[in-house]
């Protein structure tokens, strides 16, 4: 039976990465797979860019782009109907929307196939974000991915910082950006940062 999987890290933990080498295992193996990463991380480029997957060490791949009305269930149903799919592989699941998580656990469970998703599990204010808490109550297994803080410890939390490095305690809850905006800390410090 197919699972779905929810492999969590803070920022620069290594979590593209991750999924671009699980991608790369299936292919190897003559496997189909299909990659998806949320449409308003438009970071890499245009929509269609060959980067929409990067890691920070420089692996890339393309990917299809999911937006809050994406019925994710049905496009890869539809795909997977044209030619057998062996895994679907979810970059920045935290941009999934509930509905769209339950897409993901059918997919698993009714199509039969496996659903890796990678993404952040709390926003710059220790906040679940939506898809995570969603991702975080129902996917079979949960995997953390560890990055590390300045001070040795696990990094748990993402900082997100202005123009000079000072800690933003408001705004947005989506405010995308990559180590110019955002530090990956421990508890401890992301909590002094933010006069907690």
């Amino acid at each position: 039976m197919a699972k779905l999987y929810f492999y969590y890290a803070s920022m620069n933990a290594g979590k593209s990465a991750t999924l671009l080498q699980a991608n790369f295992n299936y292919n190897e193996r003559g496997m189909r797979t299909m990659l998806w990463t949320a449409a308003l991380d438009s970071r890499s480029g245009g929509l269609d860019d060959a980067h929409a997957i990067e890691s920070r060490i420089g692996l890339h791949a393309s990917a299809h782009r999911f937006a809050p009305e994406t019925d994710l269930y049905a496009r890869v149903s539809a795909a997977h109907a044209a030619e057998p799919l062996s895994c679907i592989l979810i970059d920045e699941a935290q941009f999934l929307t509930a509905e769209q998580v339950w897409q993901c656990a059918h997919l698993a469970d009714k199509a039969n196939i496996p659903v890796l998703c990678y993404g952040l599990r709390t926003d710059f204010q220790g906040a679940l974000f939506p898809g995570s808490a969603v991702l975080l109550g129902i996917a079979d297994t949960l995997v953390e991915l560890k990055g590390v803080c300045h001070c040795g410890r696990k990094a748990s939390m993402n900082l997100r910082v202005d123009a000079t490095g000072g800690a933003v305690s408001e705004g947005a809850q989506t405010e995308i950006g990559g180590n110019e905006r955002y530090v990956a800390l421990c508890r401890k410090h992301f909590s002094e940062a933010l006069g907690h």
